[in-house]
């Protein structure tokens, strides 16, 4: 099935395309800081106009830039208060990222800094990370920032992200225009850092997370073939929830400006797809085991790949709590107890509420646990200002004190809060004791702190840590079925978050499972983990957007659209549009003429209600017929009844119905059978089972013809209607297996039809008559717009090697809309194809046209 997003290309109707390669303009340098909140109109700006990826590279290999909101460097300000000191964050994923990486591909940041730089102090900050550590720092100005991260990213992202609607002005951040236009703003700030050191030619672009989503169009309008990659590290939510965002075709847009498109699971990246379909017309394909977005000749990449964590940094980390005599620590403070642990971020979307309640219900129905049982939860600092946050920090506390009041007692706490900055080491050491993790978010993106709980359990040889683990490696986890994570750890307790009966049972079946069982859960667990790391993660990445930009180089790229409508359309080389005035010439020359027209999507526009042929189409074929040097069929796959009542006034026209399983030369003859099939009795097993998706599927219907049946489904919802189509393909197949019948599916329609009627031998038949008769064609115009009309298009292109047709033959065949296609030549739509025919008919009726037909038929 083709996308929709190809039909209608207006923009390119004036065939202004921009200019590609050329000698290069001066690069500007852009400001460091924008003082100013931007708008989405400075996406017109000067530097509008796309160029192509044609410049010399200046650097021997390639490079990988990743760009994110924050850079992996931790900053501090010197004792004395005279510059700054700047050290790698090794809890930052994006370093990790070089590991996957080849060894010689060098790897920059650009990124934001967590401290603020006087702006004096900017120049100096900037060369110094660029020269030290590589990277680009983005200064963005502190009532931008607020606007940007605070407002638009936390309150107004972030929330929608993790399925929470601002139904009032209380429970949510509203959409707020000017706070959307910081974020374009700041986005653009990044995007000239970026462009500031970007090798267009070698350099892979790696864009992440949600506070850059619309960053891909402002590189992409400068560079058509850049090698750009976007990862979400968030939850992409159901298309329901996603369309309430007023910027939701903006976003869309924007990221599909990208070659690869990566998300944790295959739940967030359906979610990206059905917005895509139900918005804006996109229909994905897979191909062997990758899927694929065709948007205006790109086919734009969706990877689906968890990431992971980096190995070597956890077991630094063992290794420093061991040798801070950590895990001794805290043995000893929790001896005789069974300990319980969470780790989690300050936010509402965690669900540390809900886990102390289940641990309520676990001491409830499980007296035993008293006073054995403990849930340690590790509360990491708030990152931002994000909502609500000070009633759920209330609420956690008030339940943490009920719960302690209710089951404590002197030297048991059932639940220990640390509301603190916790250590790398002592993180380490909590996994060391804990028989459990519990992490109860009722939404994430993905979250890693089952696996480095995992790998933590497996220990280290020679470590005391990893001394005391190795005598029995087990771990056990109880995981919300909403967290990215979930579905990669199948030996986990999965519970849903709000039920907290559930929850709480989940966790004490985890604490009371046999030694036996703990292990091979773990056992398996840590197979995945230490096999699915970072660089696993990395290294996949970067293959896939390898594969993704193929084609730059083979594809002519050239960029349409303003603001966020901006868009790279990528044809193939040979791919052009019809010349009208080169049509006309070999029109003119010609003696002998073959015509084959489509009829939806072609003559008629598709989204008409009248599907009957207007006056000024029967005029033109009229016409177009009226010359005896002229041979002009109709070739549709509507049925022959319809196709006689409209074109009644066409007495020279001929038509071919139902793909071609009836034809007719002309009015004044009768129709003749093109197919050796004359047993319909498959139809008998083809229409209970079409019958039965129809009743399942709102919108769908089917049409019986004389040859064929059809199942269509343009009226029904688009997931639905797709996922039935390719259901019913599957039963269709099955079922009419011994029975001499094509099944295909087509553009909304699943058709079944006798094998070898396609609009191929249509046109095969057409000219092989004519050759027969002498008056072998050395014009041929073949035009459609769907997948039935690639028959006709590549029988076409065939016909010369087959000598049904001369090599002198001027053959131009013809698709509407800009898609890939086995026809050399496209016009945008069905306005065009009616003015070039209408061109056509008007030389016919030209005298000198005339005289040079009676000429050539002399």
């Amino acid at each position: 099935m083709l996308s929709r997003s190809y039909t209608n290309l207006l923009d390119l109707a004036s065939g202004n395309f921009p200019t590609v390669g050329g000698k290069e303009k001066e690069r500007k340098r852009f400001p460091r800081v924008m003082t100013v909140p931007g708008s989405i109109t400075e996406l017109d700006d000067d530097q509008a106009q796309s160029v192509a990826s044609d410049n010399p590279s200046s650097l021997a290999g390639d490079r990988m830039i990743i760009v994110a909101n924050q850079l992996p460097l931790k900053a501090k300000r010197r004792p004395d208060n005279k510059g700054w000191n700047f050290s790698w964050n090794e809890d930052s994923l994006l370093l990790r990222i070089k590991d996957g990486l080849p060894e010689d591909m060098e790897v920059q940041y650009v990124g934001s800094l967590t401290v603020d730089v006087d702006p004096i102090e900017q120049d100096d900050v900037a060369n110094h990370l660029l020269e030290k550590y590589r990277c680009v720092p983005t200064f963005l100005p502190p009532n931008l920032v607020q606007r940007y991260y605070d407002c638009f990213c936390k309150k107004q992202l972030w929330p929608l992200f993790h399925y929470m609607l601002p139904f009032s002005a209380e429970s949510g951040g509203r959409f707020d225009r000017s706070n959307w236009e910081a974020y374009v703003s700041a986005n653009k700030i990044y995007s000239q850092k970026v462009i500031e050191v970007l090798n267009p030619e070698d350099d892979f672009v790696w864009i992440h997370d949600y506070h850059l989503m619309v960053l891909p169009t402002f590189l992409r309008r400068r560079f058509t073939k850049l090698k750009m990659g976007f990862f979400l590290h968030s939850p992409f939510p159901s298309s329901e929830i996603y369309r309430t965002l007023p910027v939701r075709e903006e976003i869309l847009k924007a990221l599909l400006n990208c070659d690869l498109i990566g998300f944790h699971t295959f739940d967030y990246a359906r979610h990206f797809l059905s917005c895509c379909s139900r918005m804006m017309g996109l229909v994905y394909q897979s191909k062997r085991g990758y899927i694929g977005l065709e948007y205006y000749g790109r086919t734009v990449g969706i990877k689906i790949m968890p990431v992971g964590i980096h190995m070597g940094h956890v077991e630094s980390a063992m290794k420093l709590a061991d040798k801070e005599m950590k895990y001794d620590e805290l043995k000893k403070q929790f001896e005789g107890k069974t300990v319980l642990l969470g780790v989690d971020d300050m936010d509402i979307f965690k669900g540390i509420n809900l886990k102390i309640l289940a641990m309520e219900q676990l001491l409830k129905q499980h007296p035993k646990w008293q006073g054995r049982a403990v849930l340690v939860q590790i509360i990491n600092p708030v990152r931002g200002k994000g909502i609500d946050l000070e009633e759920i920090q209330a609420e956690i506390k008030e339940s943490s004190e009920k719960i302690n009041k209710q089951f404590g007692k002197p030297g048991y706490e059932p639940v220990v809060l640390i509301q603190r900055p916790v250590s790398i080491p002592e993180r380490m050491a909590y996994y060391g004791i804990a028989e459990c993790v519990v992490v109860t978010a009722v939404r994430d993106g993905m979250n890693l702190t089952p696996y480095e709980y995992i790998v933590c359990r497996q220990g280290i040889a020679g470590g005391q840590l990893g001394s005391q683990l190795n005598r029995s490696k087990k771990s056990m986890l109880v995981l919300s079925e909403f967290i990215g994570c979930s579905p990669s750890l199948s030996g986990a307790i999965r519970v849903n978050p709000w039920n907290v009966e559930a929850t709480g049972a989940a966790m004490h079946e985890a604490i009371s499972t046999s030694d036996q069982d703990k292990e091979m859960r773990h056992e398996k667990h840590y197979r995945y983990v230490s096999t699915h790391d970072v660089a696993y993660w990395a290294r996949s990445f970067l293959q896939d957007m390898e594969r993704s930009c193929a084609d730059h180089y083979r594809k002519r790229s050239y960029g349409i659209g303003l603001g966020f409508g901006f868009r790279v359309v990528a044809l193939d080389p040979n791919f052009r549009k019809l010349s009208v005035n080169d049509i006309v010439s070999a029109y003119t020359s010609a003696h002998h003429r073959a015509i084959l027209l489509d009829y939806d999507g072609t003559v008629m526009p598709q989204n008409s209600i009248n599907k009957a042929p207007s006056a000024e189409v029967i005029s033109i074929l009229n016409r177009l017929c009226g010359d005896k040097n002229n041979t002009v069929f109709i070739v549709s796959g509507r049925g022959r009844s319809n196709l006689s009542r409209w074109f009644s006034p066409c007495k020279s026209l001929g038509l071919a119905a139902e793909h071609g399983y009836f034809i007719r030369w002309s009015q004044d003859q009768d129709w003749e059978v093109c197919s050796q099939a004359s047993d319909f009795g498959w139809m008998q097993l083809a229409e209970p089972v079409m019958q039965s998706y129809t009743e399942a599927t709102d919108g769908s219907c089917i049409e019986t013809k004389e040859s064929a049946l059809v199942w269509q489904y343009g009226d029904a919802d688009p997931d639905f209607g797709y996922s039935q189509a390719k259901e019913m393909l599957d039963h269709l197949e099955s079922v009419l297996a011994n029975e001499p019948v094509a099944v295909k599916s087509g553009q909304h329609i699943v058709e079944v039809k006798p094998q070898g009627v396609s609009k191929g031998s249509v046109a095969e038949r057409i000219l092989t008559s004519l050759t027969e008769k002498g008056t072998q064609a050395d014009f041929v115009l073949c035009i459609g717009d769907d997948r039935s009309d690639e028959d006709m298009f590549e029988n076409i292109g065939s016909a010369i090697a087959r000598k049904i047709l001369s090599y002198k033959t001027e053959v131009f065949a013809c698709t509407v809309g800009q898609k890939p296609s086995k026809a050399k030549y496209y016009l945008d739509d069905t306005l065009e194809v009616i003015n070039m025919l209408d061109s056509l008919s008007d030389v016919t009726d030209s005298p000198v046209c005339s005289e040079d037909d009676s000429d050539g038929s002399s």
